[in-house]
């Protein structure tokens, strides 16, 4: 046994609780502490708070003698969770005449006598609810459908106030028109054909699902302002395009995810229908059956998602609403009928749990292993929306979310050696994500809602520009785009063998650049591909197919500072050892200490004692 003199609980480790992290429903939780004698301290409790009512423990535990040491205390109390919940839990102790707090220490995360700072957290999950999505050890290709591939097959062009680019390459439209409106209203012509025609390009990256942006009627090119929920933008294509797309996908093994996007429409919709382009809708006419939909005042004013007035926001709960969405011939039902094997729910926070619940079971009812995916930009185990505590990894709602804290952690290592911030993400998530989430997250470092990888990277500082200013700068000299692909080589390799499933956004294996929307939204660069990118991006997906602990092993880190960034991932059968050097310089290897070289194979890199500048080394073992 370690002696941990002076650190009263460590929430990371099996000498102080097991199991780390979540519990499921009925799995009992031992909690140990140490107590040094030279403190005099005796009879510590185990307290657990509830929703953050820090005044009214849910229960308060006594601890018992576990083992009496020469200089130390051992005690120890179990405690088995009867229903999901968002538990809380510190301890306290007598000390003298009164009790003292042991919290954990904000900078050290352990226990501390007398600290103040920070309760921990036990996520209890229901584990009945477990289903394997097929996500975890996968790889997912989100695609921006217009701005992939063109099938050349021509379009059907209902809507006269559209335009199509002149050139596959020109750069997106971001100027505003002649009324100072920025109507997204340019199109390339990618469609759901083309990227079927695609799949054998996909599935050589090693893909196994691909996310797509918005397919529904809406009149933008993103697509986010839904016009039509039951129909194909005729841009795309029709509806058997969809469901061959979906069939070719499923013969090769990749899964189809559709953006849902919930709680919103667009104000040209034929459910609002505010611009006239349909007929009837809530807008026009105040006995339409979807104005239960939407929120309007006496004045006829009504409620835009974030102000937005073309964006009405949707009233997630209306009865109306609910069974147009999950009933049996309902939009969710309808489409993972004609191949969808799942859905991304854009902005999760936004809907209610009453709504999300009946989202999420209505999936699972169609599909049980259904990818349910949410937009979650924070930690997702805690969020709070709206001052409601959210639900989110409990069980019954979202089985993945899109990792932004730890994609946004990867880049700020190897953009400026933040080494910190990825340590300590990757330890809370440890602590507060349900193992099964752990290994189904969406590792993104970059989608349609941020900047490209390589301009994160290596791009001037946008913080409040506008897109003037981001066109002015968004070119790369081939100086800075030599150094932003190394860098992003370097990210890759963390986005790829951390726990999680990466993410690879359209064009990032083929070296597309550029600022945030609409900058971020360019054509896939077909025959002018940045060949060494697509090539290494096929690597790191041929090494997580051939090696099954990055589907469920365990992280340790193993050495980090400014510069360098190891890890290793294990499961009884097979262990991974990872070792990232940012760095100018080449940098010696510290290797695990269960790693003995006779035994190792290099699968990456050129030697197992030093790393090159920007480069990085995976031996397994």
């Amino acid at each position: 046994m370690l002696n941990y003199t002076g650190v009263c609980f460590d929430s990371l480790s099996e000498n102080f609780k097991t199991p780390i992290g979540a519990a499921a429903v009925g799995q009992e939780v031992s909690f140990r502490i140490c107590l040094s004698k030279r403190a005099g301290c005796f009879a510590p409790r185990l307290l657990l708070y509830a929703e953050d009512q820090w005044d009214a423990p849910v229960s308060i535990i006594p601890m018992t003698l576990l083992r009496d040491e020469l200089s130390e205390i051992w005690y120890q109390a179990r405690f088995t969770p009867s229903v999901p919940n968002l538990l809380f839990y510190r301890f306290d102790t007598m000390c003298g005449d009164h009790r003292m707090p042991i919290m954990k220490d904000k900078q050290m995360g352990v226990g501390v006598i007398g600290c103040n700072d920070d309760h921990w957290q036990l996520t209890v999950y229901d584990q009945q609810a477990i289903v394997d999505t097929g996500l975890a050890g996968g790889i997912i290709y989100q695609i921006f459908p217009d701005r992939f591939y063109s099938s050349k097959k021509p379009k059907v062009q209902e809507f006269s106030d559209r335009f199509m680019a002149n050139n596959w390459s020109d750069p997106p439209q971001w100027q505003p028109d002649e009324t100072g409106e920025y109507r997204c209203n340019d199109y390339y012509g990618g469609d759901l054909l083309g990227i079927t025609q695609k799949l054998p390009y996909i599935k050589s990256l090693g893909a196994t699902a691909i996310y797509l942006n918005p397919i529904f009627e809406a009149h933008s090119n993103h697509r986010y302002n839904t016009a039509d929920y039951l129909k194909i933008d005729p841009m795309l294509g029709s509806f058997e395009d969809f469901k061959e797309l979906c069939a070719e996908a499923k013969a090769l093994n990749i899964q189809v995810i559709l953006d849902g996007v919930f709680s919103h429409v667009g104000s040209d919709s034929i459910y609002f229908n505010k611009e006239n382009r349909y007929e009837g809708g809530a807008y026009q006419d105040q006995n339409s059956p979807f104005r239960s939909w939407f929120t309007f005042d006496e004045k006829g004013e009504y409620k835009g998602w974030w102000n937005f007035i073309t964006l009405p926001e949707v009233r997630e709960t209306d009865e109306h609403f609910l069974e147009f969405l999950t009933g049996k011939q309902g939009v969710l039902a309808h489409w993972i009928k004609a191949g969808a094997s799942g859905f991304r729910l854009d902005v999760t926070d936004e809907i209610p749990d009453e709504a999300l619940d009946k989202i999420c079971s209505t999936i699972r009812a169609e599909n049980p292993k259904a990818p349910i995916i949410g937009e979650v930009w924070e930690d997702a185990s805690n969020k709070s929306s709206y001052g409601v505590r959210r639900k989110y990894l409990l069980g019954e709602q979202l089985n993945s979310v899109m990792n932004y804290p730890v994609g946004e952690s990867i880049l700020a290592f190897v953009r400026s050696g933040d080494y910190y911030s990825l340590y300590h993400t990757i330890l809370s998530q440890q602590e507060n994500y349900p193992q099964h989430i752990i290994h189904s997250l969406m590792n993104n470092i970059s989608t349609h809602d941020t900047k490209r990888a390589i301009t994160a990277l290596v791009g001037k500082n946008d913080e409040g520009a506008n897109r003037e200013w981001q066109n002015a700068h968004t070119q790369l000299t081939p100086k800075e785009f030599d150094k932003g692909k190394k860098l992003l080589m370097l990210a890759t390799v963390l986005q790829y063998f951390l726990p999680g499933v990466p993410s690879i956004y359209y064009g990032e294996e083929a070296g597309l650049y550029g600022y945030r929307d609409p900058f971020n939204r360019g054509t896939y660069p077909w025959d002018n591909e940045d060949q060494e990118l697509v090539e290494w991006f096929k690597k790191l997906g041929e090494i997580r197919t051939s090696h099954r602990c990055l589907k469920n092993g365990k992280v340790s880190i193993v050495n980090m500072n400014s510069d360098r960034f190891f890890f290793k991932r294990s499961t009884p059968s097979q262990r991974l050892f990872v070792a990232v050097n940012r760095s100018e310089t080449a940098i010696s290897v510290v290797l695990p200490s269960d790693l003995n070289p006779k035994n190792a194979k290099l699968i990456l890199g050129d030697s197992l004692s030093v790393i090159k500048p920007l480069s990085a080394v995976i031996v397994s073992y």
